[in-house]
């Protein structure tokens, strides 16, 4: 779709660049029911703060809403377009009316400003802003340099954050659940996807850093190195052999090779300093180096 140049642009200017300028019927905001608000089906925030939120109702009880709510009109009461929070909470501290700015807005825009308040407050974790971000490519045929442009990011930014739909749902949770960083999940990416799931543990378990991350999985993508002495050839390896190799590289977190000899074999487990020494020792004995 081709993007008019004639609309303001930007967070930096607000809400207000992207609101199309028409007044409220009192030239402000107005007092309107809770109970006609219909929640915004476009609305990018999945996830809330339970204890924000009862926070939030506590200062709407002592003090009211300060600033007043988006909504459209709808030919039985007003949709949402931004302030879910404010409304959850104003209901929670048994409000009955709330103060609201009406605009009549396409659903590109509503879709547009909820995704945009939410950035301007970072209430929205990396995997939202990435579902909202694919929505509008989607559904209103915007560009990434589109995107970047309406929501005042580099257009790499938008990029990576998009990336990140494209990795393992475990690791997707993780990031929006805030248990490993976009700087981890990055680097988890770098793996096919249900190595992802399984290294996303030792990442989280041994609490590694995005540095570490990264080492690790560079690592792991390494080809294998033919051991000294092993009965097959590099051109026929033994799966069995590969598989406990696998195994042990995830669950240990380094280089690990298997050597088979007539009695028996070897295991060389690889280390690259004192602390993944000290880490790996923890993990095999559960005890301190």
């Amino acid at each position: 779709m081709t993007v008019r140049s004639d609309r303001p642009q930007g967070l930096g200017r607000g809400l207000s660049a992207l609101i199309p300028q028409r007044s409220s019927p009192s030239g402000g905001s107005i007092e309107i029911p809770l109970a006609r608000i219909r929640e915004n089906p476009r609305q990018p925030r999945v996830r809330m703060d339970d204890d924000a939120l009862s926070a939030l109702a506590d200062s709407i009880r002592q003090h009211g809403v300060i600033q007043p709510i988006l909504v459209t009109e709808t030919i039985d009461g007003y949709q949402l377009v931004a302030g879910e929070r404010r409304v959850r909470a104003s209901r929670m501290a048994g409000l009955e009316r709330i103060p609201a700015t009406v605009r009549q807005l396409a659903d590109q825009q509503q879709l547009e400003l909820a995704l945009v308040e939410n950035l301007q407050r970072e209430d929205l974790n990396p995997i939202e802003a990435a579902h909202a971000y694919r929505q509008l490519v989607e559904e209103f045929a915007f560009t990434q340099d589109d995107l970047a442009t309406r929501v005042g990011r580099a257009r790499s930014t938008v990029a990576n954050t998009l990336r990140l739909l494209e990795l393992h749902e475990d690791v997707q949770d993780a990031v929006a659940g805030a248990r490993v960083t976009e700087g981890h999940a990055r680097a988890l990416g770098g793996l096919p996807a249900d190595a992802q799931a399984r290294v996303l543990g030792t990442v989280v378990d041994e609490g590694l850093s995005v540095r570490q991350t990264e080492e690790l999985v560079r690592r792991l993508r390494e080809p294998r190195e033919p051991g000294a002495g092993a009965t097959r050839t590099a051109a026929a390896p033994d799966p069995d052999v590969e598989r406990v190799e696998e195994d042990l590289r995830q669950s240990l977190g380094t280089k690990v090779r298997l050597t088979r000899t007539r009695r028996g074999g070897r295991i060389v487990i690889e280390y690259y300093g004192d602390d993944e020494l000290a880490r790996i020792y923890q993990r095999l004995v559960g005890g301190n180096a």
